[in-house]
């Protein structure tokens, strides 16, 4: 007798268990069954043109001698926002060594118990890793000796017609379709300068056929390719919104309205307008252009072309002008690269009620307005701003490396860890974390502590594939795709000293002095080659810089402060103290700050007084 039974696993940023999947097989196999959220490995699972709409569950058997009765059912819960007419949401299962098969889902849909969303229900002959993803949808056909026309379900303006003949035995065909957008290729012309002549693109047609089985007569391709890059001509058959949004996704807000005229502008005929096929081969080391193949138009905003040989990949370039092959290649890449990958950026809040607990959230930009509103709802809010926009592609890991006077913990046990984030467009990965000062006597000069995210893209073949690991062991070698800042309000401590003891100081202009290097420091140490720059600009001993650099090891800020006292007491008294400094921060690149020093000190402008004066009072 067969039940069902569902399994729990807690994330390690939550706090709550989560339901992993739902299993129906006999009572005795469901207890021999464990289950486990791995979502840690879903860089591994991922290949180019998915995207992950569920949790990563690990499912085997405790004990390995008993056998379970497959087939068994197991259904993942999974939160698509979008599905389309060019994607599926299939299961994909992985073995231990990541190699993947996919199952067509039994059914999408239906309540399991008190859970009300979709479930992918599949029937499994083997354990492994399972995975609900969004990928391009596959249409398989048979083509006999007959021949065959093959025409699209998902877009009947795309046909293959195999004559009679071609093959001398039935062959199995695999099609898929990736629709381009004409935002996107608008964006890449500003990009590079030698594609501006491509005026539209066809779809990226992905096509598999048996290796082993030659074309005996030419295969006839006909595609949609309008001559110019107007979306009306893309056809009804077309995903609209799908389109809008992975362009929005992918292109950086400047070039929008370059973009928008550029879709509206209509250009004259042009004698010298050309059609020109490029395919890949993985086996001829990617993409090349196919001079031979005439590529012809049709009516109806169609083409067509003959095939002589298997391609995996094609896609047709309509040309204002004649193009070097190898430009119209870097252009293919670059597409393809940026159908591939997103523009994101990374979001810090801290909790309004407590600024030790941070949320850290990888935004798509075109989402990022929405991401702060749904922040804010939670109770999170306040600086710093969003990062500044990268690429980033599905799958891939961001590495959280936290510096300064600041470091973090999941459990609020384990501090001085770094921490990741996997990118994936329909998840929405974030990160709740606990953060609190290394040094609680640091950044002194400062009302708050100071510290700094750096994040790195991990690349995927650095990635260590091994199934216990929580954190990627990764020694960077590339530079960061950006800084979060990062502070903390400092505790208020009440400290009562006798009279006699506080010092206070009865010159006016010295204060100033003082509170004007606090000022200059704290603004200096927002860059580590600035405080290099000035150490080496002062005349200051090399013993005296190396004390300063012992003395205040982890706090940048202390340093430059010191290293501008120990200027400022080495000079005479006679000396044009102010016109020396200004002339160092010129030197080093930084004359906004020299007007800043010369404005604040001619006009007697102290930067936050109550608090240096109540420094010099302790």
């Amino acid at each position: 007798m067969h039940m069902e039974t569902r399994y729990l696993d807690v994330l390690s940023d939550a706090t709550d268990p989560q339901v992993s999947c739902y299993i129906t097989a006999p009572l005795y196999a469901l207890q021999q069954l464990k289950c486990q959220i791995i979502n840690n490995m879903s860089s591994l699972v991922m290949s180019d043109y998915e995207e992950l709409v569920s949790n990563v569950v690990s499912i085997e058997c405790s004990d390995r001698e008993k056998k379970i009765p497959f087939p068994i059912c197991i259904a993942i819960p999974f939160t698509a926002h979008y599905r389309g007419n060019y994607r599926d949401i299939m299961v994909k299962v992985c073995d231990v060594n990541f190699q993947s098969s996919y199952l067509n889902p039994i059914s999408l849909e239906g309540m399991k118990g008190s859970y009300k969303g979709n479930c992918a229900a599949v029937k499994v002959y083997k354990l492994g890793i399972f995975s609900v993803v969004s990928c391009l949808k596959k249409e398989s056909f048979t083509v006999t000796k007959k021949g065959l026309t093959l025409k699209s379900n998902m877009d009947s303006r795309i046909s293959l017609n195999y004559p009679p003949g071609i093959f001398s035995s039935p062959v199995l065909v695999q099609l898929k379709i990736q629709p381009v957008d004409p935002s996107l290729v608008a964006y890449l012309k500003t990009q590079q300068d030698t594609s501006y002549s491509v005026l539209s693109t066809s779809p990226l047609i992905h096509v598999q056929h048996p290796s082993t089985h030659p074309f005996q007569k030419p295969v006839t391709v006909f595609l949609p390719c309008s001559p110019h890059s107007d979306k009306k001509n893309l056809g009804s058959e077309i995903d609209h919104k799908r389109t809008a949004s992975a362009t929005t996704n992918r292109i950086t807000p400047s070039y929008f309205n370059w973009t928008k005229s550029m879709s509206i502008r209509k250009s004259g005929k042009n004698a010298c307008e050309s059609l020109k096929l490029l395919g890949f081969r993985s086996r001829d080391s990617g993409w090349f252009g196919l001079d031979d193949v005439v590529v012809r138009t049709i009516p109806n905003g169609l083409i067509s072309f003959e095939l002589y040989e298997h391609l995996e990949r094609f896609i047709v370039l309509h040309l204002s002008s004649v193009v070097d092959n190898s430009h119209l290649v870097t252009f293919v890449k670059s597409l393809e690269e940026a159908m591939l990958s997103t523009t994101a950026c990374i979001v810090l809040s801290h909790q309004k009620d407590n600024p030790h607990r941070i949320a850290i959230l990888v935004v798509p930009s075109k989402d990022l307005n929405q991401a702060l509103k749904n922040l804010r709802l939670e109770g999170f809010g306040g600086p710093p701003e969003p990062s500044r926009h990268f690429q980033v592609r599905e799958g891939e890991q961001l590495l959280l490396r936290f510096t300064g006077n600041i470091f973090a913990s999941s459990n609020g046990k384990d501090y001085g860890k770094d921490y990741k984030l996997i990118f994936h467009l329909q998840r929405k990965p974030r990160l709740k974390l606990q953060i609190k000062e290394v040094d609680e006597f640091g950044n002194y000069s400062c009302p708050h502590y100071k510290g700094t995210i750096v994040v790195y893209k991990v690349p995927k073949e650095k990635i260590i594939p091994n199934l216990d690991q929580s954190l990627t062991l990764y020694e960077n070698h590339e530079l960061p795709i950006c800084k979060l800042p990062l502070r903390l309000p400092k505790h208020k401590k009440l400290i009562n000293r006798p009279q006699s003891t506080k010092r206070i100081s009865t010159d006016p202009l010295e204060a100033l002095w003082d509170n004007l290097l606090h000022w200059l420091a704290e603004e200096l140490s927002e860059e580590q080659e600035h405080a290099e720059s000035l150490s080496s600009s002062l005349p200051l001993r090399r013993s005296t810089v190396q004390l300063i650099k012992l003395k205040n090891p982890d706090d940048l800020t202390e340093q430059i402060h010191e290293f501008l006292c120990f200027w400022k007491k080495s000079l005479p008294t006679s000396t044009d103290k102010l016109r020396l400094l200004a002339r160092h921060l010129r030197k080093i690149g930084r004359s906004d700050l020299a007007e800043a020093l010369k404005f604040k000190w001619e006009n007697k402008v102290f930067t936050e007084p109550q608090q240096w004066f109540d420094m010099a009072a302790e």
